[in-house]
């Protein structure tokens, strides 16, 4: 073989593996928006499953503000958290010098989630997830028991059965205020993000975004 053609072989090589590497970084950004996109998709399906086993339900999913699952499931509430609260009220009532009184014991289940009518959404990014919903609150409360532990009339001064309805329609109330007091709901935030992040196991960081919204009365 002569060096001329031995210098073409070899130059013609060079160019070969020259267009070769060119071409590979030309279409590198869109291999790699490819497989980033399957990535989050894949991530998508995943945040979306962990929903359903966690609250039994199926969220709208956007992946980079675009929509990429629509919500399926329609469920109002999500509840995280339930905690026994007992609560007690008196009523002490003179009239004309003669007394009643009657004090009140009850035993209530207070659930503590979101109110999801006021809205749910995630945005899966590439370097971060957010889920914003409104914030945690006292859901309702359940009574489990009531319990009369003072019934005294007075002379002239009687307890009807207005005043022990009355008396006994005020006891859910108050275990609703002291299950906000005592900071049931920020635990069930706490604990709706670590529930999401032991099912999802992300690489990219969980945000939740709490929101004010409307409280239920």
């Amino acid at each position: 073989m002569s060096w001329p053609l031995a210098f073409t072989l070899i130059a013609l090589f060079i160019a070969a593996v020259v267009l070769i590497i060119f071409l590979r970084l030309e279409s590198w950004p869109a291999r790699t928006a490819r497989q980033s996109t399957g990535e989050l998709e894949r991530l998508g399906k995943d945040v979306r499953a962990a929903f359903f086993d966690v609250a039994h339900l199926q969220p709208r999913i956007t992946i980079n503000n675009r929509v990429y699952m629509e919500q399926t499931t329609p469920v109002s509430e999500l509840v995280v958290l339930s905690r026994r609260i007992e609560v007690e009220h008196e009523l002490l009532h003179t009239w004309v010098g003669s007394s009643k009184r009657v004090k009140l014991h009850g035993t209530f289940n207070a659930k503590a989630g979101f109110d999801l009518q006021q809205d749910l959404s995630i945005d899966i990014r590439p370097d971060e997830i957010i889920v914003q919903l409104p914030h945690a609150q006292i859901l309702g409360v359940e009574q489990e028991q009531a319990d009369v532990l003072e019934f005294e009339n007075g002379l002239w001064n009687r307890i009807s059965g207005q005043d022990l309805q009355s008396e006994l329609s005020i006891l859910p109330q108050l275990a609703s205020e002291k299950a906000a007091e005592s900071g049931l709901p920020a635990e069930a935030e706490r604990t709706l993000q670590r529930q999401l992040g032991e099912r999802i196991h992300p690489s990219q960081p969980l945000h939740l975004v709490f929101k004010d919204g409307k409280k239920r009365e």
